[in-house]
């Protein structure tokens, strides 16, 4: 009776083991399709999350309508290392205009996020390419959205456009499945803090 029961016990993780790495390859489908436009405030102070949202305003207007325009990643990624320049001068601006004098990094590179909830869709944790704008010291919260595909431009794009069906609906289907959302976000977390350890 106890190896039956041991048996049936082994079953049941291997079963969880395999779904979870269906999972978490389907998630890995989302990571590997999206661009994400990412921008961290100096502060958590009213006048730097007011000023992090002016800057992301003025970014989307400027520059938004030619995300949209992007056919695949690539072109999304190699649109915003051309104009890097011109985002780290808008966001320079904004910033005059405010009567502020911080300093603004961009640079288009791996980013780790969180589980982030979206209107429509949930993103899972882990690393995404990114445009990252930090304003000053970086150190309050931040803002993100959807470059690739345009999601967060007002544009008529889904994710459906740049990954696979069984991806785009884990990731309509985000309440659903939030405990899954949860277990791959502890996993990435894990998988961070070993990486940092390493390194």
């Amino acid at each position: 009776m106890k190896k039956i029961n041991l048996a049936v016990c082994l079953g049941l993780v291997f079963a969880i083991i395999l779904n979870f790495a269906r999972f978490d390859t389907l998630c890995n489908d989302l990571r590997q399709n999206v661009f994400r436009l990412h921008i961290i405030a100096n502060s958590d102070s009213v006048i730097d999350q007011e000023l992090k949202l002016a800057v992301r305003d003025a970014i989307l207007d400027a520059k938004g309508e030619a995300f949209g325009n992007c056919e695949n990643l690539e072109q999304a990624i190699s649109f915003a290392e051309e104009n890097t320049y011109e985002f780290e001068s808008i966001a320079y601006d904004v910033i005059k205009e405010y009567g502020a004098d911080y300093s603004v990094k961009v640079n288009i590179g791996e980013s780790y996020f969180s589980n982030r909830v979206y209107e429509d869709f949930t993103l899972p944790a882990g690393t995404y390419e990114a445009l990252n704008i930090t304003i000053g010291e970086g150190n309050g919260k931040n803002w993100w959205c959807v470059c690739f595909p345009a999601v967060c431009i007002g544009a008529s794009a889904d994710l459906r456009e740049s990954v696979s069906e069984d991806s785009a609906r884990i990731a309509e289907d985000g309440a659903r499945l939030e405990i899954k959302f949860k277990s791959v976000e502890i996993y990435e977390e894990i998988k961070k803090f070993f990486t940092k350890t390493e390194n």
